[in-house]
């Protein structure tokens, strides 16, 4: 690796898409910098953060003279500029695995809205009450549900063949429903995801900055 790697994400760990670039970026054992950004005091866009981060948002990499926004984005351009099998791949080998995988990305960072509008990753990351979910929000949940029940069966501990990001993912998702009735498999799924020494280490950082 010619130049270190900085990794902007906010200042209080919350951010589900900064925790992917997060692991993305553990999981290949690459030395990389965090550096916080206050989003709650706009900081997202303000100078230098803005003319860094293209679209303004959290999580950002910057790498050498290069700046990338978009967790889903990041982890791609990871795996493509620090190979396996020197790294750890973020994405399944096979072509079909891999585009399942970029799917499941995609659909989880565009569907769900009301299941993550009223369970926000402050009931996933401290264990916060959330409120009695609406028609919209149990409708989602179903929908995730049934697409996670798809694609993994009884005491799947991966989505593929190994780990991959879209994991991890689907895992933040998964837990937004801890508090509810979500089906023991997928419970066991989610809790075995969150033992990962990479998870492990964003939920330490999340806790050190707990107010």
């Amino acid at each position: 690796m010619s130049a270190p790697l900085t990794l902007f994400v906010d200042s209080l760990f919350l951010s589900p898409y900064a925790m992917s670039a997060y692991v993305a970026l553990t999981e290949k054992q690459l030395p990389f910098e965090v550096r916080p950004i206050d989003l709650e005091a706009g900081e997202q866009r303000m100078q230098p953060y803005q003319a860094r981060a293209l679209t303004s948002r959290v999580p950002a990499l910057t790498h050498e003279d290069f700046h990338l926004t978009e967790s889903s984005a990041i982890a791609e351009y990871l795996d493509e500029a620090f190979p396996a099998p020197a790294h750890a791949a973020l994405y399944p080998r096979d072509v079909r695995a891999r585009a399942r995988a970029r799917q499941l990305q995609a659909w989880l960072r565009s569907d769900l809205a009301a299941l993550r509008q009223e369970r926000p990753t402050e009931t996933v990351f401290h264990g916060a009450a959330g409120q009695p979910l609406s028609d919209a929000a149990h409708a989602a949940a179903a929908k995730l549900i049934h697409v996670a029940g798809s694609l993994l069966g009884a005491g799947q501990a991966c989505l593929f063949d190994g780990w991959c990001i879209a994991d991890t993912d689907l895992a933040v998702m998964l837990k937004r429903l801890s508090q509810d009735d979500l089906p023991a498999p997928l419970a066991a799924y989610a809790d075995g995801q969150w033992q990962r020494p990479s998870v492990q280490k964003w939920l330490a950082h999340n806790a050190a900055a707990r107010p």
